[in-house]
């Protein structure tokens, strides 16, 4: 016979990122539920001891910073490799502007220089 699902229980995930966070949600729900029934292990009490640190809180910070910092410069990158483009689209714009070389015909020349 199959197992029935508790009416407070969300279905299998479709996505293992999905499913991890599932997992990572059932866990924090279990050891919230050992801590307050005073069977938490001693590893847990200073997992969340730890969490609560303002060292911890600085670290957070700080990565928190690093991936913006990161994903301004790959933006940053990304924005001069469109201007460069656009830079190098106007230079040859402008080259199709230049004049070219008029042709010089003999009859045109005098002893001073063209006509």
């Amino acid at each position: 016979m199959a197992r029935r699902a508790a009416p407070h229980e969300a279905p299998p995930a479709l996505t293992p990122e999905a499913r991890e966070q599932q997992m990572i949600a059932l866990a924090t729900d279990l050891a919230e539920q050992q801590l307050r029934d005073g069977t938490a292990k001693a590893s847990v009490i200073v997992h969340y001891l730890k969490m609560a640190s303002p060292r911890e809180g600085l670290e957070r910070d700080m990565l928190r910073q690093q991936h913006e910092l990161t994903a301004a410069k790959t933006e940053a990158l990304h924005k001069e490799d469109i201007t460069m483009q656009l830079y190098e689209n106007a230079i040859a714009a402008m080259r199709s502007y230049s004049p070219t070389p008029m042709e010089v015909y003999p009859e045109d020349v005098y002893v001073g220089g063209l006509v």
